[in-house]
């Protein structure tokens, strides 16, 4: 699967991830056989903190989101090169686990994915998964999820009934509740609210601040205000390059780089 820096051929080796970081990369490459989909990608994300990536259709957030837990493996024709690591730990390197590296992430789509099962099940699948089979743990974990997926108040009297029949804010919420009941490391979303309406969009957003510092959490998202909103850090990505990484205040006010500065006040995108 590797294919080298494929970039400017400086390999970074570090023994441990930057301080108060808990993902980096450092000449992250990606090629779907010979089409190259990301180039040269440097950043990291910090530990407990909300980092927004944004830009346009195609210019490579949601591929860069899915190598993080190696959802692209899927992929057919895939090759990396470059380096990206979890708490120092090199994610692509050869005989990692990567079962073990992807419970260690939460992942949020862009359309809910309820399980056709209940309400209950759904949120406890991780740990069924796992083995665990002890009801009064598996119920505290249930209720300790839906709860940080400030949900529990609406559908604690529901635990049997089917997901479905959940609305879609609701439906999006329990796949966090999901998501978080294994209580991985980093939760990494792409558009969560792409499918909702604006009450929906405004609850999850609000959950987002309420998870923040727990979870380290990765938001890929086409909404300006949105970013602005929930996140710490913003990265806006153009034709798979990222142009401008930092303090998501500064992105959108004093932006270093003029494409950056096009694109978070609507020139285009």
């Amino acid at each position: 699967m590797s294919k080298g820096n494929g970039g400017n051929g400086t390999a970074y080796h570090p023994k441990r991830a930057p301080d108060g970081a808990i993902v980096d990369m450092e000449g992250f490459n990606l090629w779907y056989g010979e089409s190259q989909a990301l180039f040269d990608v440097s950043m990291d994300f910090q530990r407990g903190l909300v980092t927004a990536l944004i830009g346009p259709s195609g210019c490579g957030k949601s591929t860069l989101i899915r190598s993080i837990n190696r959802m692209n493996d899927l992929i057919d024709d895939l090759s990396v090169g470059g380096t990206m690591r979890i708490d120092g730990e090199d994610i692509y390197a050869s005989g990692i686990d990567v079962i073990g590296l992807r419970k260690r992430m939460g992942m949020v789509f862009q359309k809910p994915n309820p399980f056709p099962k209940t309400v209950f099940e759904n949120v406890v699948y991780p740990l069924r998964v796992d083995g665990v089979t002890d009801r009064t743990v598996l119920e505290k974990a249930c209720e300790q999820a839906l709860k940080g997926a400030a949900l529990w108040e609406e559908v604690h009297d529901r635990l049997q009934e089917s997901a479905l029949g959940l609305s879609g804010g609701q439906q999006q919420r329990l796949c966090i509740a999901r998501a978080i009941a294994s209580d991985p490391e980093v939760l990494l979303m792409d558009e969560p609210c792409s499918a909702l309406d604006p009450i929906a969009t405004a609850k999850i957003e609000e959950l987002i601040d309420g998870l923040r510092g727990r979870y380290t959490i990765v938001i890929v998202t086409h909404n300006m205000q949105q970013a602005a909103r929930v996140s710490d850090n913003t990265a806006f990505m153009y034709l798979g390059k990222l142009i401008e990484y930092g303090k998501t205040n500064t992105v959108f006010t004093t932006p270093k780089d003029e494409r950056t500065q096009d694109y978070v006040t609507g020139r285009f995108g």
